[in-house]
């Protein structure tokens, strides 16, 4: 697995919502912003589903998906890939359902993704725009 740099982490902690893209088996594209996405180590989010309909259909037929991390609080602009697994249960699902609800106690929180990082890209645009940087 890749492991973000201090600088990406920072990055990540400015952002409100998140545009998460996700594509369908046949290509179809998906972006959406979430707003409960949480860097739980170096190398792993966690993104908590909420209110997705293409975005779970997506990762069921390809667990394939991109964050784009960019704002005015940034001091660069990230593409960070990765493959992700659904959990509607267990101890880290439990543990993603209180901390939603302590942010918005109606929130359904009905399903944990978790994304093991595979790449980042840089964004920015430039002489190494798209760039795979790790």
């Amino acid at each position: 697995m890749v492991t973000l740099t201090e600088e990406m982490k920072k990055a990540m902690a400015t952002i409100k919502a998140f545009p998460v893209a996700t594509a369908s088996k046949d290509g179809w594209p998906n972006v959406v912003p979430i707003g409960f996405l949480e860097l739980v180590d170096d190398e792993t989010i966690w993104i908590a589903d909420n209110f997705m309909l293409k975005t779970l259909a997506n990762v069921r037929e390809n667990p394939k998906i991109a964050i784009f991390v960019w704002g005015p609080e940034t001091k660069g602009c990230y593409q960070i890939k990765g493959e992700v697994s659904l959990k509607t249960s267990g101890p880290d699902f439990d543990k993603m359902q209180e901390t939603v609800r302590a942010k918005m106690a109606k929130a359904p929180a009905k399903g944990l993704l978790i994304m093991k990082i595979t790449a980042v890209f840089e964004c920015a645009p430039g002489a190494n725009a798209g760039a795979k940087i790790l």
